[in-house]
């Protein structure tokens, strides 16, 4: 069972209003454009009306007009006669003016004999075709006009209306479909909206819960997503980083738990002498031996302490600048150093360095590599051994091979002896004082310096320490 503190319950409600901000800014934006859309869809409707019945108002005036231009006599009577005859026109409304503006024919009958000043009419007048139109609750009101022309002379106009409700319902029609659409498509984003925000929402929060779950400690649980979109991806990449925070502890408590058990015993070795020399009454050499004891577990511990600071640093260790040098000098530098302990224990050096390459990477870098490896070498070889030491190039890489003709190491454990404190024959090992760390901190600045190590070995035989590195191809001094 997880509880969810306050604070972290505070949080998760923060989110969901933060989604619920951006689900109705989301909508809101649909809604404006859908809108836009539906105003525009109906005015671009209305003109494509306007535009093809402003081409039959047109016609429709041209043909009265030329009809009544006809005439030798422009009066009332005459005018109604070819009016009556031009009844294909077919329009709600027709009223023929003179050029004062005087209606000398009113189809509807209420404007004879007065003066119709409309503005198609005075438009008209001034020699244009004019027309006009107005759409209100389904009906479309069309007005247009033309100049009468009798042999150049401009002698009136003709003044038409048409109230079209076909035309008018369609536009009307079709104003009310885009509008039952925009307002299906709000509803769906609306719905889409409310669904994804609470998909989201749950599948964020397990990743929240997850996060909280690990604070806790339990770095074995993991979150299942499902589908196949970023917040997937985000899951997974979040159960990879829990599966790595979960080895670092498990290393970090192996360590601990080993480095505990290593320093316990000279510890406890430097305890017991002690309160031997304390408890019972021992002559001066007696003493004096188990002084030297003492000192010689103590240089153990100084010993081991060195190699965890050295483990520490070379993983901790930022980025540094490397140099271009040759690794020839470096290893007759560390043969010097270690030869008192190879005439100590019989083992003679072998070295081939003529194939030498440089590498990129730090002199102290490359000592310590070289230092342990050597060191190992002559720890572990048989009275009379060799060490061979080999500098050679292959392909792109410069290689560091150290083979030592000791017992070599089973089987079973060449893929542990790079682990922390882990000694293939422990005795052994700590009668030469060795901590299992060396190699350890061997592999960790290898990796850091873009290198590989390998090893070879046969039960018998000896073993073989094989360094690679990249090389780096430049004049640079030998020496």
């Amino acid at each position: 069972m997880v509880i969810i503190s306050e604070s972290k319950a505070s949080r998760y409600s923060g989110y969901s209003k933060t989604q619920f901000r951006y689900g109705m800014t989301y909508v809101v934006i649909t809604f404006v454009v859908l809108l836009i859309l539906n105003i525009y869809c109906s005015q671009t409707c209305q003109e494509l009306f306007y535009e093809s019945k402003k081409t039959s108002m047109v016609e429709k005036c041209l043909l009265a007009s030329d009809e009544i231009g006809k005439l030798e006599v422009l009066n009332p009577t005459t005018v109604a006669q070819a009016v009556s005859q031009m009844e294909s026109l077919k329009v709600t409304r027709l009223i023929v003016t003179d050029t004062s503006g005087s209606a000398l024919f009113d189809s509807a009958g209420e404007a004879a004999g007065t003066y119709v000043l409309f503005p198609e009419i005075l438009t008209a007048m001034e020699g244009n075709d004019v027309c006009s139109w107005k759409y209100h609750d389904g009906t479309v009101d069309t007005r247009a006009a033309a100049p009468i022309d009798y042999s150049g002379t401009m002698v009136g106009c003709v003044y038409i209306t048409e109230y079209d409700t076909v035309q008018g319902g369609l536009i009307q029609s079709m104003q009310r479909t885009v509008l039952r659409i925009s307002l299906l498509l709000e509803a769906v984003v609306i719905l889409f909206t409310i669904l994804f925000s609470f998909t989201f929402s749950r599948r964020l929060n397990r990743i929240m819960t997850s996060m909280r779950i690990i604070q806790e400690g339990d770095y074995t649980h993991k979150v299942n997503m499902g589908g196949n979109d970023e917040l997937t991806i985000l899951g997974n990449e979040f159960n990879d980083l829990t599966e790595r925070l979960k080895n670092s502890e498990e290393k970090r408590s192996r360590f601990v738990s080993d480095a505990s058990h290593e320093l316990k015993t000279p510890l406890a070795s430097i305890k017991l002498l002690a309160d031997s020399i304390l408890q019972y009454d021992m002559d001066l050499e007696t003493v004096r031996e188990f002084v030297g004891d003492i000192g010689d577990e103590a240089e153990r511990l100084n010993r081991m302490t060195a190699k965890l600071l050295s483990l520490t640093r070379a993983e901790d260790a930022a980025s540094q600048e490397s140099e271009i040098i040759y690794m020839a000098p470096t290893v007759r530098r560390v043969a010097r150093m270690l030869k008192q302990n190879a005439l100590q224990s019989k083992v003679s050096f072998q070295l081939d360095l003529d194939s030498d390459t440089p590498i990129l990477i730090l002199e102290d870098d490359l000592y310590q590599i070289v230092f342990n490896l050597m060191e190992n070498g002559i720890k572990y070889n048989q009275p009379g051994g060799i060490l061979s030491v080999r500098l050679y190039r292959e392909e792109d890489n410069a290689v560091l091979q150290v083979s030592d003709t000791g017992a070599g190491i089973p089987e079973d454990a060449l893929s542990h002896i790079f682990e922390r404190f882990y000694r293939v024959d422990k005795a052994r090992s700590r009668a030469t004082g060795g901590s299992g760390l060396g190699l350890s901190i061997v592999r960790t600045i290898v990796q850091r310096n873009r290198g590989e190590i390998q090893v070879y070995s046969v039960l018998g035989q000896g073993s073989t320490f094989t360094v690679t590195f990249p090389a780096f191809d430049a004049e640079v001094d030998k020496t």
